[in-house]
């Protein structure tokens, strides 16, 4: 006996005693599964899919059956909620066009007139096109189509009052007032001095005609009677005060004036009184026939939804009893099925296992490295055979792979050495691009401190000479003028404050320099201030900025303070300004960087760098911290920038950085980091830490 068939008696479970139950049960199941093995697995595993199949169809029938009634009422549900959106559609335009005539009729416009008129065509429009023909209200649309047309009709009716109110108080109210404004002109010239007679009075009339004009006026626009009212007692005192003037009049000019201011003061008022009429019209129509037809169409418009709740209560009823009763039947049939399966696949699965069984012993002697040993049940033509088949030539194939594995081994090595090769060109990048971003901002400061020192050097060479020529002068022995002495004393003045001007500024930017300098050159811990160090690591990068439009916009409070390593946060904004001057503004546009810092109540800090610049895309933001990547490889990038500030940020200081950007809409670096570093941090070499790249923290919002 083989080894292979010993490994599967063993396998298998001992045989029971002849003659017993268990034993007449095991005979039985050989047999069938002996039947059964002589279909190939195919048919065996097709006719599973066939008992399936039927499943399906027969469920598929079932449903079929109840399909017309579930349709039928979820149609009668789906329309009565159509016919619900339709109600409320004519209820909100309805409700909004009362607003509009009210808002009309107070300050009219055009542009109101205008939505009123197309929200009309729009009331009308849902009345004959959808309302009309929409099968659950087509038979009792005709009531709210009658409360409707009469509510649209009255905006007609308001509009033509409306016309007579503005005419009536252009020419009834405000000719009389500008004929009584110029009569009072002509009573003020005529008279002459104040000290007249004829004046008290005249003051007094022209008084109540101010006060009637405000008073119309207010009336007119928000119908207040007892603007009302003021206006009418106005007038009357107008009118009173005519005879008396009348009587205090010394020329024939001032006569004739207060004759005609009489009559217009008389038509002033009847104009007022017509006025007053018309409102009230007005008022009394646009709440009789505007509001009670549009309160008629929303009671008209709750009788029809009360009827579309009935019919779709009716309808779900229907769709949720035919619901049940389809899920009754195909429950029932499910099980049934379901154990023939079932039965079945027990049946099917016991034809496989004891092949497969074979399978996965010769495939454990391949998996302990037993590659002399063969599979068994190669000669099968079924599909198992097919597969024994297959495992032989994973073994055959696993003896060329223990080969390969040898000449791969020898392989590493000598990629090992290449490897070490790369670490080293890594490591001389990434200091010549730390080095690159100090170069630029050398240069840049150089520049900038060359100009006041140049001013202060010119300064002083003016300053000496017009020194030595006052000294020749003195020498000389000739008298010197006052104002000689004067230019001197003031010319010496002038060149003091711009040499002591200039050289400030050639110190302070010299001070900010050296400080950042020295904290990017040694990088120890100390507590900084915040504000301090970001303005002179600003300071630094102005001349570098100069070459481009770049506003600069710092928020971060006085009292701030890291406890960290303030070289590496002068490395962290100095890269930022340089890839925002590089990437977010090319081709010297311009824009705004804005930097701002907060504390957090978690005792930590929050920095944001941000940008209005061109963005970033997707794509460039999922590869924006990765070592060496850059878009713009032809114009010498390295893209080892934002690697270095993202390890200074996630190492260095223990914190985390986020991004931001979209394409056009402009970048925020977002960095939060303790106030106090730990001091069990290590210090971190960049030029060795690309070997293990960073896992970035980048938000998308």
């Amino acid at each position: 006996m083989s080894v292979d068939t010993i490994d599967t008696a063993a396998a298998l479970p001992p045989a029971p005693a002849e003659g017993s139950v268990p034993h007449l049960v095991e005979k039985s199941r050989s047999g069938i599964v002996g039947l059964v093995r002589a279909i190939p697995i195919r048919w065996r595993i097709l006719s599973i899919a066939a008992l399936n199949s039927a499943v399906v169809l027969v469920l598929a029938g079932l449903i079929w059956s109840g399909a017309a009634v579930l349709r039928s009422a979820w149609e009668d549900v789906r329309q009565v909620r159509e016919s619900d959106k339709i109600l409320a559609v004519l209820e909100s335009e309805t409700s909004r066009l009362q607003n509009l005539i009210h808002r009309y009729i107070n300050q009219p416009s055009p542009e109101q007139f205008a939505e009123i008129l197309l929200l009309r065509e729009a009331v009308l429009s849902t009345l004959s096109t959808r309302a009309s023909t929409d099968p659950m209200l087509s038979g009792s649309v005709d009531e709210l189509e009658r409360v409707t047309e009469r509510f649209l009709n009255g905006f007609g009716e308001l509009r033509g009052l409306q016309a007579r109110i503005t005419k009536t108080y252009e020419g009834e109210v405000l000719k009389p007032a500008r004929e009584m404004a110029g009569l009072y002109s002509i009573l003020e010239g005529a008279s002459g001095r104040r000290d007249t007679a004829i004046w008290p009075s005249l003051e007094k009339s022209r008084e109540a005609f101010t006060a009637t004009l405000v008073a119309a006026n207010s009336f007119y626009l928000s119908q207040n009677s007892a603007s009302a009212d003021e206006a009418r007692r106005n007038t009357e005192t107008i009118e009173q005060t005519v005879p008396v003037m009348y009587g205090l009049a010394d020329n024939d000019l001032q006569r004739i004036a207060l004759e005609k201011l009489k009559t217009s003061a008389t038509a002033l008022r009847g104009g007022m009184a017509n006025l007053s009429g018309l409102l009230a019209a007005r008022s009394n129509l646009l709440r009789n026939s505007v509001d009670a037809s549009q309160a008629e169409t929303i009671g008209a418009i709750d009788d029809l939804s009360v009827k579309m709740r009935k019919r779709e209560q009716q309808a779900q009823t229907t769709f949720d009893h035919t619901l049940k009763d389809i899920s009754r039947k195909v429950l029932l049939i499910a099980v049934i099925f379901l154990g023939v399966i079932v039965s079945a696949g027990i049946i099917i699965a016991l034809s496989i296992r004891l092949p497969l069984r074979q399978i996965v012993a010769s495939m454990h002697a391949i998996m302990s490295g037993d590659y002399d040993r063969h599979v068994q049940g190669t000669e099968a033509r079924d599909e198992v055979g097919a597969m024994a088949r297959a495992v032989e030539v994973f073994r055959k194939n696993a003896i060329a792979k223990r080969q390969a594995e040898d000449d791969l081994r020898t392989s590493k090595e000598k990629a090992e050495a290449a490897l070490v090769e790369l670490s080293e060109t890594q490591k001389n990048l990434i200091d010549s691009e730390r080095l690159a971003a100090l170069g630029g901002l050398v240069a840049g400061v150089a520049h900038e401190v060359n100009n006041p020192i140049g001013i202060s050097l010119t300064v002083a060479s003016s300053l000496a000479r017009r020194s030595d020529q006052f000294e020749t002068d003195l020498k000389a022995g000739t008298a010197l003028r006052r104002s000689q002495l004067d230019d001197f004393v003031g010319a010496s003045r002038d060149a003091a404050r711009q040499l002591v001007a200039n050289l400030l500024r050639a110190a302070e930017l010299i001070q900010s320099f050296k400080q950042v300098a020295v904290d990017r050159s040694h990088a120890e811990r100390r507590q900084f201030n915040l504000e301090e160090a970001t303005d002179q690591i600003i300071a630094s990068l102005r001349p570098v900025l100069k070459k481009a439009p770049i506003e600069i916009s710092v928020d971060v409070p006085a009292d701030l303070f890291i406890d960290g390593y303030p070289g590496s946060y002068g490395q962290i904004l100095t890269n930022l300004f340089l890839n925002a001057a590089n990437h977010a503004f090319p081709a010297g546009q311009p824009g705004t960087i804005t930097i701002t810092a907060r504390p957090a109540r978690d005792d930590t800090v929050e920095i944001v760098f941000a940008d209005n610049g061109t963005g970033m895309t997707p794509d460039v933001q999922r590869q924006a911290f990765d070592p060496f990547f850059t878009t713009r490889r032809n114009d010498g990038g390295t893209g080892l920038g934002l690697h270095i500030v993202y390890n200074l940020v996630t190492q260095q200081l223990n914190g985390q950085m986020m991004l931001d950007s979209e394409p056009g809409q402009g970048t925020t670096f977002r960095i939060v980091m303790p106030r106090v570093i730990s001091r069990d941090l290590p210090q971190i070499d960049l030029t060795s830490e690309t070997a293990s790249w960073p896992t970035r923290t980048m938000s998308s919002t």
